[in-house]
């Protein structure tokens, strides 16, 4: 029974998520990961010696604690839940469901960078792409701004919606939260840069690690939501299969290379990361200049993806159950 009940609460957060977005307020538990992960690396960087070798083990105690610390807890929560009522570990569920999941906050944060092009130029389109990606916006014109935002749909359709849906699939919010302490994990100290080029090391790997088969499950998925009407499936399919490795990551140019190809536009290419010009390939095919239009557009292959993704969890989930019985 408690097999239907966490499939059910999987389903019941992947709606709340969509209907009303993502929970905001200091007691959201990714806030309170990343609360975990600023004081734990103060307490680690305190206790181990300040050189090379200190700080790669410092970070790998990092990936431990947090790891453990992030999962441990919700399972605690979840078995304490329904061992008072099934119906409150239903809801518990569910709930915690809906916190792993960011496909509404995604589509909402992108668009925000369209309306503030369109309402109040460049220099507030800049500012408001700076709070979803990690480079430097400064040196961003209007095409730059726009592939920024659209690159970022790309790679969270992986990392914010298809793999915590599958981890969800898995094993509820307790491996769900162990992914997204190991993913809040990376894009909090998995830089290369002098702070963090030792130290966050281990989280970095271990993030390419358990997205390794998410990238992947998650473009094929996004391949046939293009071809599924409105998009270019055959080029998504081309692009992915000649541009899926034109990035230093082993993940994320998967959905960025599909969502080049469906879109019919070129992404990626040089960037600024912390005041440096860092030349990167480009992915896809320059058949046609990038527009505002393109945000849009890539929000809808987003949530065609997600959908996708939901129904192949459940239909999984499904066929295991069947088999059990």
């Amino acid at each position: 029974m408690y097999f239907v009940y966490t499939t059910a609460a999987m389903v019941l957060g992947f709606l709340l998520d969509l209907l009303l977005g993502d929970p905001r307020g200091m007691w959201h538990p990714i806030i309170a990961i990343g609360h975990l992960i600023e004081k734990t690396e103060k307490l680690l960087r305190r206790c181990f010696p300040k050189n090379q070798k200190g700080e790669f083990w410092g970070g790998i105690c990092l990936v431990v604690v947090v790891t453990a610390v992030s999962t441990a807890v919700p399972l605690a929560l979840t078995l304490l839940c329904y061992r008072v009522h099934p119906l409150l570990g239903f809801l518990e569920e569910s709930l915690l469901c809906w916190m792993i999941l960011a496909a509404k906050s995604l589509k909402t944060e992108s668009m925000r960078v369209a309306k503030a092009l369109e309402q109040e130029g460049l220099s507030a389109g800049r500012t408001a792409v700076s709070f979803i990606v990690g480079r430097d916006t400064a040196h961003l014109d209007e095409p730059g701004v726009v592939k920024a935002a659209v690159e970022t749909v790309a790679e969270n359709a992986s990392d914010g919606v298809i793999a915590p849906l599958l981890f969800l699939a898995l094993g509820g919010p307790t491996l769900g939260f162990f992914y997204k302490s190991v993913n809040t994990m990376d894009s909090m100290v998995g830089y290369k840069n002098e702070t963090y080029l030792y130290f966050g090391r281990g989280a970095a790997k271990t993030d390419d690690v358990v997205n390794f088969i998410p990238a992947r499950i998650s473009a094929w998925l996004m391949i046939a939501g293009a071809y599924l009407g409105g998009f270019s499936g055959k080029d998504a399919l081309k692009i992915y299969q000649r541009d899926r490795r034109n990035h230093a990551s082993p993940n994320s140019a998967q959905t960025e290379a599909v969502m080049a190809g469906a879109l019919q536009v070129q992404l990626a290419g040089p960037a600024w990361y912390f005041g440096k010009r860092l030349e990167k390939p480009t992915i896809g095919d320059d058949v046609r200049p990038v527009e505002r239009e393109d945000i849009g557009r890539a929000n809808r292959l987003l949530y065609r993806t997600a959908w996708l993704g939901l129904l192949l969890c459940v239909l999984v989930k499904g066929a295991v159950l069947l088999l059990l019985r």
